[in-house]
């Protein structure tokens, strides 16, 4: 636990305005230093072409270029992911100068993230990454380091996805599920897919029935103006839905935006705004919940 803000710690704001996704020479492994992670993260991206099945209007990943197709070369990323796991074992990692300058309070490694460009359940060889990475945490002892899966959740219901989450649950790994809206007018107008907000409040129903969840949720000013009050309470209503129906939610993460959106129109709320927000959710639902600023 760290003894004071996270925005209040020398050198970090400039970790948080850029989560890189390039290391070295990789191709799919890239550590950042995360808000929520309150350490660094080894992301995982198995979306290297940019492709997503969801349009936010707060994504901070440059699509004004495309890479075009990327299939996933399994072998490689097997490769960088050893690779990355032996800085961690060696403590390497907070030698390279691109953590040397880290605060000591976060020259921690919290995670392996499913992560990246994309939506990582797209990726059509999303359970056999899984696997990999699951086998190699073991092989080098790391047993403490989470898998985690950051998501969507447009996608939990496909069959390879269910086999894949199988495998987080055998390896203690996490799901962390995105929910930005109560309502399906607010969800169209973030998100920007053709999935609807109830397809995703039932594939995170149907998930948390079988594990817990956590739910990750990013709260914006678009065109200036805050989520109206009744947004915030038809999202409250979400939660509580999926919990009403047995579906076990260990956390909810209350955060903003911290890099540039992907829409101009988009700009961060204040955190006294986010400890609104993050209060009528334990009001209303009893949940626990954490709260992320723009700068921790």
């Amino acid at each position: 636990m760290l003894d004071k803000p996270i925005n209040q710690l020398e050198n970090v704001s400039a970790y948080l305005r850029e989560h890189p996704r390039n290391f070295e020479a990789n191709r799919y492994i890239y550590p950042v230093v995360s808000r929520r992670a309150r350490g660094v993260s080894i992301g995982i991206n198995l979306n290297p072409d940019k492709r997503c099945n969801f349009s936010c209007i707060y994504c901070q990943v440059d699509r004004s270029v495309m890479p075009g197709h990327v299939s996933v070369d399994l072998v490689r990323l097997h490769d960088e992911l050893q690779d990355m796991l032996g800085y961690v074992t060696s403590e390497g990692l907070f030698v390279h100068p691109s953590f040397l300058h880290l605060p000591g309070e976060l020259r921690r490694v919290n995670d392996v993230a499913f992560s990246g460009d994309g939506e990582p359940t797209a990726c059509p060889q999303f359970a056999e990454a899984v696997g990999l990475a699951a086998q190699l945490r073991r092989n080098r002892s790391l047993l403490t380091l989470k898998l985690v899966l950051i998501t969507n959740a447009s996608l939990l219901d496909r069959p390879r996805v269910q086999e894949a989450l199988e495998i987080l649950d055998a390896n203690g790994g996490e799901i962390w599920a995105k929910l930005d809206a109560g309502t399906e007018e607010y969800f169209a107008r973030v998100a920007r897919t053709h999935f609807t907000l109830e397809h995703v409040v039932r594939n995170i129903l149907q998930t948390a029935q079988k594990r817990p969840v956590v739910i990750q949720s990013l709260f914006m000013r678009i065109d200036g103006q805050a989520p109206p009050p009744e947004e915030v309470a038809a999202y409250c209503g979400r939660l509580e839905q999926i919990t009403a129906a047995g579906g076990d939610i260990k956390l909810v993460q209350v955060y903003t935006i911290a890099r540039k959106p992907a829409d101009p129109a988009v700009t961060a709320l204040a955190r006294t705004e986010l400890d609104l927000i993050a209060e009528e959710v334990r009001t209303r639902t009893g949940l626990a919940v954490a709260v992320f600023g723009a700068e921790g």
